[in-house]
This record gives structure tokens, C-alpha cells and sequence, in this order.
């Protein structure tokens, strides 16, 4: 004979409730941009190459070595154009305990100097992945006959999406008078550049 356990039902509607609860949200799609949708398509890219290797590996005994490598270069290209959206939301590691003993013009100065210091380096790295891509030409994959310069063309998009975000994030730094670096406690990271 069955019995119900008087908690048991409340537990069930309280789990009913939170899903009709969750129906009932706004979804907001402002906050991203179009690098996030241009690495989200990447994830789902590199993930069906996952689970091809994975199926192929174990359910059938036979792997498809060419998954793992497209896997990989899609890791790649995942990286950078993902490090493009850590920069527009200014969610890069910083080190801000220094700016907490500094007076307030030395740290917008170090702030400032930190800022343009970030789009010279990337712009930098973005010429040299540049230059870089020129000279491998068409080099082949190892598992396919297919050039690698594709990939090389997404990490350089990536830089390249770094370059203007950073600039993006200093020239936004400027006009507030602070960083998140100053001020981390005023920093709700809806204030994007």
C-alpha cells in the first residue's frame, strides 16, 4: 500500500510553482554583442565535435581523429573572441589593492597609464598574429587537407575585437573619471563601453 508523506506534496508543488515562476521572466538580450553570438556559435561547434570523437570513440570503437583536431582549433578561436567579451565587460583578473592607498590623482593617472597600456600591447599582438597568419599561408591541418589559416583569421578577429573593446573600455573610463580599478565597489558591470 502506498503512502504519501504529507511533505512530500508540498515539495512537489513548491517545484511546480518554481517552474511556472521561471515562465514568467523578461528575458533581456541587450547586454550581448555580436562577438557573443559569434562564440556561442563557436561552443556549439566545438561541442558536436566533442561528442562525435566521444561517440565515435566508445560507442563505436573507431574514433575520428579529425574531430579532435577541429575540436581544438575551435578551443582556439573560442579563447580569443571570448577574451573580446572579458574586455567589453571588463572581467579580466586586475590587481586593484595598490589603488586603495593611492591619492585619488596618482590613481587615475596609474589607471589611465594601465588602460592605454592594455590597447598598445593588444594592438601590438594583433599586428604580430597578423603578420604571422601572412607567413604560415596555406599550411595544412594534420588530420585534414584543409589550411590553418582559418583559425589564425578567428584569433586575429578575437585580437582585433580586443583592440576596440580595450579602447572602447578606456575612452569609457575617461569620460566616467574612474576605473574599475579606482573603484571597484561603484563597477556593477552594466556600464559598458
Amino acid at each position: 500500500m502506498e503512502q504519501s508523506h504529507p511533505h512530500a506534496a508540498v515539495s512537489v508543488e513548491e517545484l511546480a510553482s518554481s517552474f511556472e515562476e521561471a515562465d514568467h521572466h523578461d528575458v533581456d538580450l541587450s547586454d550581448y554583442r555580436f562577438e557573443d553570438w559569434i562564440t556561442l556559435v563557436v561552443f556549439w561547434v566545438m561541442v558536436a565535435f566533442v561528442f562525435l570523437q566521444f561517440f565515435t570513440r566508445y560507442a563505436l570503437n573507431n574514433s575520428l581523429a579529425w574531430t579532435e583536431e577541429l575540436a581544438v582549433n575551435c578551443l582556439i578561436g573560442l579563447v580569443f573572441i571570448g577574451s573580446a567579451m572579458c574586455i567589453r565587460k571588463d572581467r579580466h583578473i586586475q590587481v586593484d589593492f595598490l589603488y586603495r592607498y593611492l591619492p585619488a590623482p596618482v590613481a587615475r593617472m596609474l589607471s589611465t597609464l594601465v588602460d592605454l597600456i592594455r590597447v598598445v600591447f593588444i594592438a601590438y599582438v594583433t599586428y604580430l598574429i597578423w603578420k604571422y597568419t601572412e607567413l604560415v599561408g596555406d599550411e595544412k591541418m594534420t588530420t585534414i587537407d584543409w589550411p590553418k589559416t582559418f583559425i589564425y583569421w578567428l584569433a586575429l578577429f578575437g585580437f582585433v575585437m580586443m583592440v576596440i573593446r580595450a579602447a572602447m573600455i578606456t575612452v569609457r573610463n575617461w569620460r566616467l573619471g574612474y576605473s574599475v580599478l579606482e573603484k571597484p565597489e561603484a563597477y556593477d558591470g552594466s556600464a559598458e563601453a
